[in-house]
């Protein structure tokens, strides 16, 4: 049994950004699933794993790491993913794109964000979708555009997927559930059909993890 151990939950954006990750590292791992709609992260025993009571966690080299983009910083630092490019200002721009999604699109696009707007609009029928859609559709569009400032050969920077292609599949994923348009994005769809033919991205994907 594998010693590195990811705490998640299949949609979970942040936790399909690792899977991807630990797929392309060649890592393997056993996850352990902690259901966020039943509340299993607010339980003492996630608590003690991460106070934050958020996923992922992961467990690896004798570390208990949580934050996604830091487990992602530490996987691209000791597994030698080259997941950005060691020019600083290149690396810049790169991160700045991943963040986009990462920092701004989806801290306002957590379910348990949606849901609490949700309760405070009295319960309208509209929602969270329209919350979702709001946020997401303005957010892709402007991925959309500072793709533009790069390759796509044909990954969002370059010919192997880097650490904007892990931040934004997870997204059109949420995206696609709430029924955003991205029929004007072809350089997202572009990326989004390079990753969907790479097995580590493949092997990720919530339906391979879904419950049954």
């Amino acid at each position: 049994m594998s010693d590195v151990v990811l705490y998640d939950y299949w949609r979970s954006s942040a936790s399909y950004r690792l899977r991807i990750a630990l797929n392309l590292a060649g890592i393997a791992y056993r996850a352990v699933v902690v259901d966020l709609l039943n509340g299993e992260q607010r339980k003492d025993t996630h608590l003690s794993r991460n106070p934050q009571g958020l996923v992922p966690v992961l467990e690896i080299d004798g570390l208990q790491l949580t934050q996604s983009l830091a487990i992602l910083d530490y996987l691209d630092q000791t597994r030698h993913l080259n997941l950005l490019p060691h020019d600083p200002a290149a690396r810049a721009k790169v991160q700045a794109l991943a963040h986009s999604i990462a920092v701004d699109i989806h801290p306002v696009c957590n379910l348990s964000v949606a849901k609490y707007a949700t309760t405070l609009s009295g319960n309208d029928p509209g929602m969270p979708a329209e919350w979702m859609q709001h946020f997401i559709q303005p957010g892709l569009e402007a991925f959309e555009a500072l793709l533009g400032g790069f390759e796509q050969s044909p990954f969002c920077t370059g010919p192997q997927p880097g650490l904007a292609d892990i931040c934004l599949i997870p997204q059109i994923y949420n995206a696609r559930r709430w029924q955003v348009d991205l029929s004007d994005m072809p350089r997202l769809l572009q990326v989004e059909a390079a990753c969907a033919g790479h097995p580590a991205f493949a092997a990720a994907h919530p339906n391979a993890h879904a419950p049954t």
